[in-house]
């Protein structure tokens, strides 16, 4: 039976009830869902609650965590500040207790200095001052710390303390103001009572305030003064010693004046072979002992730093040319041959000491002649390069004597010093030569150096930059020279090649013989523009006489003299005398060329109308300087009138109007140059001529011929007097007037 059909058996009653039962039912069921779903809902919430609370958890303990640790770390950073902040106190306490330790030390030891030390505040009142700084103002209570700086210097100056010396005490203080008053004190010295002087050395700071020193130079300022009085005395010392040096240069010039010159006149007497070697041995032991002379007083000059260079236009291959031709009869006495090998295209005129370049030479020529028994001595002048008008030059001394040792080469160049063996023991001199010549170049800028070995010789060189003077020029011939071959027939083996050399450069071949058989094969051979041959090979037998062939010769001279007897000869087409100046081989070139001898031009002398004796006054006090004069000229045509002192020159000039006057410097009662001034006022006066006065004196030292001069001489010739010198002033100055045998005399 189904629901229903149950139901309508029941009664209406039962049937509500179970109506109502139903409902309710219903309503249970609808209750207990909906309770299952809001269980349900709250548990997804409580579970979300508990996930999220268990996320928080976690958070928490995370942050715990965290927390934990920037608690660990602070804690043990904090016992780390503590630990530091402890040892910071401990680094204090002990820096603070090093800073008194060192302001104790410092104080001790600025207390201990015997210089005064202190400290002014920017309002300039002391702050602290060392005892030593006090000690000036022993007693003077005012004066300590708090006193300002003005006050302490009027205490010291109102208590005798400071020496305002010169200067009014207001000008002194007003003086020590104003230097205190400024941003940069100077230092200044100042005086006390008791003669001890402080230098005061002041610095003002950043803040204005002034650290102050005051240093006790007392014995350095007696130091100084003892070395004021010492320079004094050497000053003093050597005006005295140059001027001794002075008085022995005129003082044994003037007897070896007399030595010299009456030993040469008495060579050009009639004598014996044994009285001719004793003048001899007079004149060159006079002439030796002038040199020492010369090298003693040049070494002083230059140890006393006195000794300076007088540059002057001069023709550097005529100064060397002299110096070959002066040396030669020594370098022929011992069989040498003394050549020059000259840069043919080297500037001729320059500018520099002519007279030191001169003594440098001298003696290093003189010096390979001594010590050359056999060979050659050659010097050799070299460009090495013109820049901005300046010539370096480099010129050798090349000789093949005795040589010297490499443990020796400096010490030659030592004063006094010479090499002491057996070789040259036998050679004198002072050693003081080379020593005075590496100075002297070096005064020029220049340098000297030595190459030698024992037994080969030496080569002595030095180089100097001079300038160029305006007027000078370069020699050449004029090229292309059309000369092509050319025979040297020379015995001598360093000439050859130097005309080699010298041909070779204007571009002239040329072959070489020693002998006139090997000359004539040469001839033979290949053709020949011009022969140059030395006059034994000239005038040897089955030599080509000169011009044989259309060939031209030139004739190699020993000497001038040699060269103007060939000149005379006329054989020859041009003659050149060793050793061979560069115009003379350029002009034998051209004579060459226009196949003529090359004859100097003479001209005519203006002749006067009426002819007179020549007058000549000579100023001279020594009676025997008077006969070495008047001997020496005895050749000339002239009357010779002596005065014996410059007041007698002076009288004598205006009695006899001579023509020269030969004016000694040191005389009595008037010396040569106030002579001479007097002698050029009445000219002047008088409206008369110049006449020529050259000075003949025993006064050789530097500057001696500048102030000579200015005196208004005209020419300078120091003692002892050479015959040529006097001669050669004479033929200089010789008037128009005078006769035909006193100019040739001259």
């Amino acid at each position: 039976m189904s629901d229903l059909a149950r139901l309508g058996f029941l009664r209406p009653t039962e049937m509500l009830r179970i109506m109502d039962l139903g409902e309710k039912l219903v309503a249970e069921r609808r209750a207990r869902l909906a309770a299952e779903r809001l269980l349900e809902l709250k548990s997804r919430e409580l579970f979300a609650a508990n996930r999220k609370l268990s996320e928080h958890a976690r958070t928490l303990s995370d942050e715990i965590i965290v927390q934990r640790r920037v608690v660990e770390s602070a804690t043990s950073a904090a016992e780390e500040l503590r630990g530091e902040n402890v040892r910071v106190r401990s680094d204090l306490k002990r820096a603070t207790h090093a800073q008194t330790v060192a302001e104790h030390r410092l104080w001790l030891a600025l207390e201990t200095i015997r210089d005064g030390f202190a400290i002014y505040d920017s309002a300039s009142r002391l702050v602290v001052a060392n005892s030593a700084y006090l000690s000036v103002f022993d007693g003077l209570e005012e004066v300590g710390p708090g006193a300002h700086a003005r006050d302490i210097l009027r205490i010291g100056l109102e208590e005798g303390v400071f020496d305002h010396g010169d200067d009014t005490p207001a000008d002194w203080m007003d003086s020590m103001l104003d230097r205190w008053r400024g941003d940069i004190i100077e230092p200044r010295v100042i005086k006390l009572w008791n003669g001890h002087y402080i230098r005061l050395v002041d610095r003002r700071g950043a803040d204005g305030g002034v650290v102050s020193l005051a240093l006790d130079i007392t014995d350095a300022t007696r130091r100084e003064a003892q070395l004021r009085d010492a320079r004094t005395k050497a000053e003093a010392a050597s005006r005295a010693k140059s001027a001794f040096l002075a008085n022995m240069s005129h003082e044994l010039r003037t007897p070896m004046n007399g030595v010299v010159g009456m030993a040469e006149l008495l060579g050009e007497t009639t004598l014996s072979e044994e009285q001719t070697l004793y003048a001899e041995t007079i004149k060159s032991s006079g002439e030796a002992l002038l040199m020492i002379i010369n090298d003693v007083l040049d070494y002083s000059k230059l140890e006393a730093e006195k000794l300076h260079l007088h540059t002057d236009t001069f023709d550097l291959e005529r100064l060397v040319h002299e110096i070959a031709v002066m040396l030669s009869p020594s370098a022929a006495e011992k069989g040498l041959t003394l050549s020059v090998d000259y840069d043919l295209f080297l500037p001729n005129m320059l500018v520099g000491d002519r007279g030191r370049l001169r003594q440098i030479l001298t003696n290093l020529v003189g010096n390979a002649v001594k010590f050359t028994e056999a060979g050659h001595v050659l010097i050799r002048v070299v460009g090495a390069g013109a820049e901005q008008g300046r010539q370096k030059l480099t010129i050798a001394v090349e000789d093949t004597g005795i040589g010297i040792s490499p443990e020796m080469r400096d010490h030659i160049f030592g004063e006094f010093n010479q090499v002491e063996d057996d070789r040259n023991r036998k050679f004198e001199g002072t050693g003081l030569g080379l020593a005075i010549s590496r100075q002297l170049v070096r005064l020029m800028g220049g340098d000297i150096w030595l190459e030698s070995e024992p037994g080969d010789g030496s080569c002595f060189t030095f180089s100097v930059d001079l300038p160029i003077a305006e007027e000078s020029e370069i020699f050449a011939p004029r090229l292309p020279v059309p000369l092509k071959h050319a025979l040297i027939v020379e015995g001598e083996t360093v000439s050859r090649a130097l005309l080699e050399r010298q041909l070779a450069t204007i571009g002239i071949e040329a072959v070489m013989a020693e002998t006139v058989t090997e000359a004539m094969q040469r001839l033979a051979d290949g053709p020949c523009d011009v022969i140059f041959a030395d006059a034994p090979s000239a005038t040897a037998p089955g030599f080509p006489a000169p011009g044989d062939g259309g060939i031209p010769m030139v004739l190699l001279a020993a000497s001038t003299r040699a060269a103007e007897a060939a000149l005379a000869s006329k054989r020859y087409t041009a003659v050149m005398a060793r050793p061979i100046l560069r115009q003379d081989f350029f002009d034998a070139i051209e004579a060459v060329v226009a196949a003529q001898p090359a004859a100097p031009v003479a001209t005519a002398p203006v002749e006067p109308e009426e002819p007179r004796r020549m007058r000549i006054l000579a100023a001279e006090d020594n009676r025997t300087n008077q006969l070495v004069f008047s001997k020496m000229l005895k050749d000339v045509e002239a009357d010779i009138t002596f005065a014996n002192n410059g007041r007698e020159a002076v009288e004598a000039f205006g009695e006899l109007r001579p023509d020269i006057i030969f004016m000694d410097i040191s005389m009595p009662e008037m010396d040569g140059k106030e002579a001479t001034r007097r002698i050029r006022d009445e000219e002047a006066a008088k409206g008369l001529r110049r006449t020529p006065i050259v000075a003949l004196t025993a006064h050789a030292l530097d500057g001696d011929q500048e102030d000579i001069l200015a005196a208004g001489l005209d020419r300078y010739l120091t003692k002892p007097l050479k015959k040529a010198a006097i001669h050669g002033a004479i033929a200089e100055f010789c008037p128009a007037f005078a006769p035909e045998e006193a100019r040739a005399a001259s």
